[in-house]
Protein backbone atom coordinates (compact mmCIF):
# COMPACT_ATOMS: atom_id res chain seq x y z
CA UNK A 1 0.00 0.00 0.00
CA UNK A 2 1.55 3.26 -1.24
CA UNK A 3 0.85 6.07 1.67
CA UNK A 4 -0.79 9.10 1.54
CA UNK A 5 1.34 11.20 3.19
CA UNK A 6 5.68 11.07 3.54
CA UNK A 7 7.92 13.38 5.35
CA UNK A 8 11.14 13.77 4.57
CA UNK A 9 13.99 16.62 5.23
CA UNK A 10 14.17 19.19 3.02
CA UNK A 11 17.39 19.88 1.30
CA UNK A 12 19.22 23.22 1.65
CA UNK A 13 18.51 26.57 4.09
CA UNK A 14 14.66 27.47 3.97
CA UNK A 15 13.59 31.10 4.41
CA UNK A 16 10.45 32.88 4.96
CA UNK A 17 9.60 36.40 4.53
CA UNK A 18 6.48 38.58 6.11
CA UNK A 19 6.50 42.28 5.31
CA UNK A 20 9.80 42.12 4.39
CA UNK A 21 10.86 40.71 8.04
CA UNK A 22 12.72 36.75 8.01
CA UNK A 23 10.37 34.82 10.05
CA UNK A 24 12.23 31.81 9.68
CA UNK A 25 15.38 30.66 8.20
CA UNK A 26 16.37 26.43 8.43
CA UNK A 27 18.81 24.19 7.41
CA UNK A 28 16.80 22.14 9.87
CA UNK A 29 13.03 21.97 7.85
CA UNK A 30 11.20 18.93 7.01
CA UNK A 31 8.87 18.59 3.50
CA UNK A 32 5.84 17.00 3.63
CA UNK A 33 4.41 15.31 0.09
CA UNK A 34 0.45 14.49 0.71
CA UNK A 35 -0.40 12.45 -2.80
CA UNK A 36 -0.56 14.85 -5.25
CA UNK A 37 -0.33 18.05 -3.93
CA UNK A 38 3.07 19.96 -3.39
CA UNK A 39 5.40 18.96 -0.88
CA UNK A 40 4.87 22.00 2.25
CA UNK A 41 7.67 23.10 4.20
CA UNK A 42 7.76 22.87 8.00
CA UNK A 43 10.30 24.63 9.97
CA UNK A 44 11.14 23.87 13.50
CA UNK A 45 9.77 26.11 16.33
CA UNK A 46 13.09 27.24 17.22
CA UNK A 47 13.92 27.91 13.87
CA UNK A 48 10.66 30.53 13.83
CA UNK A 49 11.06 33.98 15.16
CA UNK A 50 7.84 33.28 17.50
CA UNK A 51 7.57 36.78 18.55
CA UNK A 52 5.72 37.66 15.15
CA UNK A 53 3.14 34.77 15.48
CA UNK A 54 0.07 35.53 17.40
CA UNK A 55 -2.22 32.03 18.16
CA UNK A 56 -5.52 32.23 16.44
CA UNK A 57 -8.63 30.74 17.21
CA UNK A 58 -8.64 29.32 14.04
CA UNK A 59 -8.57 25.26 13.68
CA UNK A 60 -9.06 23.11 10.83
CA UNK A 61 -9.20 18.83 10.65
CA UNK A 62 -7.63 16.54 8.15
CA UNK A 63 -8.25 13.55 8.08
CA UNK A 64 -4.36 12.24 7.44
CA UNK A 65 -2.78 14.70 9.30
CA UNK A 66 -5.00 15.23 12.28
CA UNK A 67 -5.88 18.81 13.87
CA UNK A 68 -3.88 22.04 12.97
CA UNK A 69 -3.75 25.07 15.09
CA UNK A 70 -3.22 28.99 13.32
CA UNK A 71 -1.15 31.92 14.09
CA UNK A 72 -1.29 35.11 12.74
CA UNK A 73 1.94 36.84 11.50
CA UNK A 74 2.21 40.58 13.03
CA UNK A 75 4.12 42.51 10.91
CA UNK A 76 4.77 46.67 11.58
CA UNK A 77 2.95 46.98 8.23
CA UNK A 78 -0.38 44.58 8.43
CA UNK A 79 -1.70 40.66 9.93
CA UNK A 80 -1.20 37.96 8.12
CA UNK A 81 -4.71 36.09 9.12
CA UNK A 82 -3.91 32.34 9.49
CA UNK A 83 -1.04 32.36 7.81
CA UNK A 84 1.23 30.09 9.61
CA UNK A 85 -0.31 26.26 10.92
CA UNK A 86 1.06 23.50 13.39
CA UNK A 87 0.05 20.05 13.87
CA UNK A 88 0.56 19.69 18.14
CA UNK A 89 -0.52 15.95 17.45
CA UNK A 90 -0.66 14.83 14.32
CA UNK A 91 -1.34 11.42 13.29
CA UNK A 92 0.68 8.40 12.75
CA UNK A 93 2.12 8.69 8.95
CA UNK A 94 2.40 13.16 10.35
CA UNK A 95 4.57 12.53 13.29
CA UNK A 96 7.52 13.68 11.70
CA UNK A 97 5.77 17.25 11.11
CA UNK A 98 4.88 17.26 15.08
CA UNK A 99 5.79 20.55 16.61
CA UNK A 100 6.97 22.22 13.14
CA UNK A 101 5.60 25.04 11.72
CA UNK A 102 4.49 25.78 7.68
CA UNK A 103 3.53 29.13 6.51
CA UNK A 104 0.33 29.80 3.74
CA UNK A 105 2.33 31.57 0.62
CA UNK A 106 0.10 34.51 0.25
CA UNK A 107 0.60 37.97 -1.15
CA UNK A 108 3.54 39.30 1.12
CA UNK A 109 4.31 36.01 2.86
CA UNK A 110 7.40 34.15 0.60
CA UNK A 111 8.73 30.39 1.82
CA UNK A 112 11.35 29.61 -0.06
CA UNK A 113 14.85 27.84 -0.45
CA UNK A 114 18.05 29.73 -1.15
Amino acid sequence: MIKHITVSKADGTWTVRAGGAVIAESSNAVELTEGAMPSVAYFPREDVAMAFLDESDHTTTCPHKGVARYFHIMSKSMTYENAVWSYEDPKEDATGIKGYLAFAQQDGVTVEQV
